[in-house]
């Protein structure tokens, strides 16, 4: 747990001085501010304006984070020729797949807590009070959180198999799919087509469901999330996670650097 813990931290601090982060954050925040302005155009709905636009904005944005610095994490470290100097320690590969998983996830985690606090800024100067009721975003936050966890762990298997352009490529289309599979899988019935059907319904069940974290429109109407289904997007979240981060595991351990 230290070896990991110290990969963690180093991944953490590395990523945190990157630049594009903190342009993506800036960005974000001008979103949420922005959505006060969209709000006050749209008269009598302007707190759902805010909580949609400003959600989106953290999701988007974060999961912009995740792409962009996950498709690097280990690709990085074996064209500077670092992977050597860790691997040659007393450091066990999957100690070290785990501690750049964990110290991306805690960059986001923490890039994250400072777009809320904008988006509860925000939030606050357009109500001028807060109350019980606008903990709902928290839950919204919290499903926005499972995905960026999912779409870290697809990064960090990219990496380990290809060029950070093809991870770029590969994580976001699963990101996007992530959303329709819904309606992949029901196109692949509507063609009546079993190879189509069976393509589409294979995909439906392999790839992630980001549909299902989607609460954002709902909390924005004021619609309380069910404790059924956080705990199971929860479990669903951790168990994917698990599998994913495991192959990638065995990818690493076979890898050879030259």
């Amino acid at each position: 747990m230290a070896r990991i813990w110290s990969i963690t931290w180093h991944t953490f601090k590395e990523a945190a001085r990157d630049r594009v982060l903190y342009n993506l954050i800036v960005f974000a925040l001008l979103m949420i501010g922005a959505s006060i302005l969209f709000g006050q155009i749209s008269v009598g709905i302007e707190g759902i304006i805010l909580v949609d636009l400003g959600l989106s904005s953290i999701a988007v944005f974060g999961v912009l984070m995740a792409i962009l610095i996950g498709i690097g994490l280990v690709s990085k470290e074996i064209e500077r020729r670092t992977i050597f100097n860790v691997l040659s320690k007393p450091v066990h590969r999957f100690e070290f797949i785990l501690g750049k998983y964990f110290g991306l996830l805690l960059t986001l985690f923490v890039n994250t807590g400072v777009m809320a606090a904008g988006f509860y800024v925000a939030l606050f100067y357009q109500k001028r009070s807060l109350g019980p009721e606008d903990l709902l975003p928290l839950g919204a936050i919290y499903f926005i959180l499972l995905q960026f966890a999912l779409v870290v762990a697809w990064a960090l298997f990219f990496s380990c198999l290809s060029t950070p352009v093809l991870s770029a490529v590969f994580t976001f289309s699963i990101y996007v799919a992530g959303h329709f599979l819904g309606d992949l899988r029901f196109f692949g019935q509507e063609t009546h087509s079993r190879l189509v059907s069976g393509v589409t319904t294979l995909l439906y069940y392999l790839l992630p469901n980001f549909a299902d974290f989607d609460v954002i429109t709902r909390t924005a109407h004021g619609e309380k999330i069910s404790g059924v289904l956080f705990t199971a997007n929860s479990l669903y979240a951790l168990l994917y996670v698990t599998v994913l981060i495991s192959a990638a595991v065995l990818v690493f351990e076979e890898k050879e650097f030259r």
